[in-house]
């Protein structure tokens, strides 16, 4: 089992930068596809970007492409979100998650068996 915290979530204007953090405990960080998904209010909650377990092979929603990306650390356990060129539309509260499903690179909730708690993004207009 692993724990997932995610950070640095805020405020920032549109066209700026944020750089996500999700922290593994529990089981290492390396035996796990890690996503990142989305939700905005009154919203489902929408896959953003996965990483392999080597962090060889990334998967990105075609809304984020060429601007959002995720990179993993395995020695620290910690995968990122680099998130550049900010809209409003990516205001949302984004979520970290571990998958247990191989070699697969996920884009489906379902495939995702552990969850972080959130961390809120604002892009003003």
């Amino acid at each position: 089992q692993v724990q997932l915290v995610e950070s640095g979530g805020g405020l920032v204007q549109a066209g700026g930068s944020l750089r996500l953090s999700c922290a593994a405990s529990g089981r290492t960080a390396s035996s796990y596809t890690m996503g990142w998904f989305r939700q905005a209010p009154g919203k489902d909650r929408d896959f953003v970007a996965a990483s392999s377990r080597n962090g060889v092979s990334a998967s990105y929603a075609d809304s984020v492409k060429g601007r959002f990306t995720i990179s993993r650390d395995n020695a620290k356990n910690t995968v990122y979100l680099q998130m550049n060129s900010l809209k409003p539309v990516d205001t949302a509260v984004y979520y970290c998650a571990a998958s247990n499903g191989g070699l697969r690179v996920g884009r489906r909730i379902d495939e995702y068996d552990y969850w972080g708690q959130g961390t809120q993004v604002t892009v003003s207009s």
